[in-house]
């Protein structure tokens, strides 16, 4: 007897052969997670402005490199967080780098435009960096210190501006060599500088920034 095929089931069975494939595109582009702790692989894209941008130039500051793409509705979402703690810190070391991946370079300055977005926005045109920094699925957010280390590595998850300010907090630290301590018990002598620093750590992450766009 002949098996007779509904419609309505081809149709479907259709559909999700397409939302696989598509899924593929989108979900199977990293390979390989950097580890937190672990040095940054360093990069050079094109920004829309058409200047080579580095990883590397932005050493000595906090770098949040966020991929994200316009489709992709929570990278669109969680942007205004990026842009409000950039205006914010930027003048503090804080850099945020939006690496788009895979699309039209009209389409993405246009979306930024319309936002006001004023952060750079380099352009991963052969998903390059994406698999570099193992992208697995849009937004990603890695958080790199001033020594070029990864200090976060956040998958899916939506940033807020909390989020971006603890995180950056977090990776802000100084090195201080306490001169006149020799022992946990005459850090008294290094007590002023102590201070002084603490002091300045809070001032950076908590004075609005009075920058101009």
């Amino acid at each position: 007897m002949m098996r007779t095929h509904h419609p309505s089931k081809l149709w479907l069975l259709a559909l999700s052969v397409t939302l696989v494939v598509s899924s593929g595109l989108v979900w199977a582009m990293g390979s390989r997670v950097p580890a937190v702790g672990t040095a940054a692989e360093d990069f050079r894209l094109v920004d829309l402005e058409g200047k080579q941008q580095s990883l590397s130039q932005y050493r000595g500051k906090v770098v949040l490199v966020n991929f994200w793409a316009t489709w992709c509705k929570p990278c669109t979402t969680e942007m205004p967080a990026m842009q409000a703690t950039y205006d914010k810190l930027r003048e503090k070391g804080f850099v945020v780098l939006a690496v788009n991946e895979l699309e039209d370079e009209a389409k993405v300055r246009e979306h930024i435009k319309q936002h006001g977005h004023t952060f750079p926005v380099l352009m991963d045109r052969d998903n390059k960096v994406a698999n570099q920094f193992g992208v697995f699925g849009l937004p990603v957010s890695v958080f790199i210190d001033e020594k070029g280390v990864v200090q976060e590595y956040i998958k899916g998850g939506l940033l807020t501006e909390q989020l971006i300010l603890d995180t950056v907090s977090s990776v802000d630290v100084t090195e201080v060599l306490c001169e006149d301590s020799y022992h946990v018990a005459t850090l008294d002598n290094d007590a002023e500088r102590i201070f002084e620093g603490s002091l300045a750590f809070i001032d950076r992450l908590s004075k609005p920034a009075t920058s101009a766009r």
